[in-house]
């Protein structure tokens, strides 16, 4: 039974987490390489991970998608020496509308604007911060939804996530409200009515063990005596 609670609060930890992994906003130190608009098909697999068509357009089963492709900054350690590299990374661009998540996106078409004028070359790079959410699977054929560009300095700007520092921060005092709101419910109400449950249990049981008692002597009385 110990094993059964743990693995089901190790479903429910990946599962709570991946979500809010999904749906946070992220931010990525990129160099945008080039723009582009592709059709796209959706399928029952990937179409959950894409958000409605622009606010005024109709919903149909195909559609155009305006894609952002960039390069990614990313530093990892090889031995003891950090070792700079960039990787391709791709993120889609498209409205949430009010729909989930409620980030209230209408501007797609002013940020893909955006993004072609932050264009660079190797030679002579502009690197920007691409805040979005969402993830990138090229199997499925999904990429993160942009939310915002800022074009910055260089690669090693630091960016603190605000948003998320201040979400978790209510998120565990929401937690630690609900858990005390819980357990005065539990003191007050359940444990009371559980008690009381129990000891009409044990009521019922010792009544029914006295008529059993008395049914097996009344049997007694009717049996031949030696």
């Amino acid at each position: 039974m110990r094993r059964i609670k743990t693995a089901f609060f190790i479903l429910v930890f990946v599962i709570v987490g991946g979500f809010l992994h999904y749906v946070l906003p992220q931010h990525d130190i990129v160099r945008i390489t080039s723009t582009e608009v592709i059709r796209t098909d959706f399928n029952w697999l990937n179409r959950p991970f894409y958000a409605q068509a622009d606010s005024g357009a109709s919903e149909l089963a195909t559609r155009d998608l305006r894609l952002i492709n960039t390069e990614k900054r990313r530093t990892w350690l090889l031995g003891f020496f950090p070792r700079d590299s960039t990787r391709v990374m791709v993120y889609r661009n498209e409205d949430t509308g009010w729909i989930w998540p409620p980030y209230f996106k209408f501007d797609s078409s002013d940020l893909q604007a955006q993004a072609a004028a932050n264009v660079s070359t190797n030679a002579n790079p502009q690197w920007a911060v691409l805040t979005h959410y969402g993830w990138r699977n090229k199997y499925l054929s999904i990429y993160p939804n942009a939310i915002g560009i800022r074009p910055v300095e260089g690669p090693d700007v630091t960016v603190i996530p605000w948003f998320n520092i201040v979400f978790f921060f209510f998120l565990a005092i929401a937690w630690g409200f609900l858990r005390a709101v819980w357990r005065q419910f539990r003191e007050r109400t359940i444990d009371p009515t559980m008690d009381d449950i129990e000891e009409q249990w044990d009521s019922v049981g010792h009544h029914l063990s006295e008529r059993r008692g008395r049914f097996r002597r009344w049997l007694d009385t009717w049996r031949a005596k030696k």
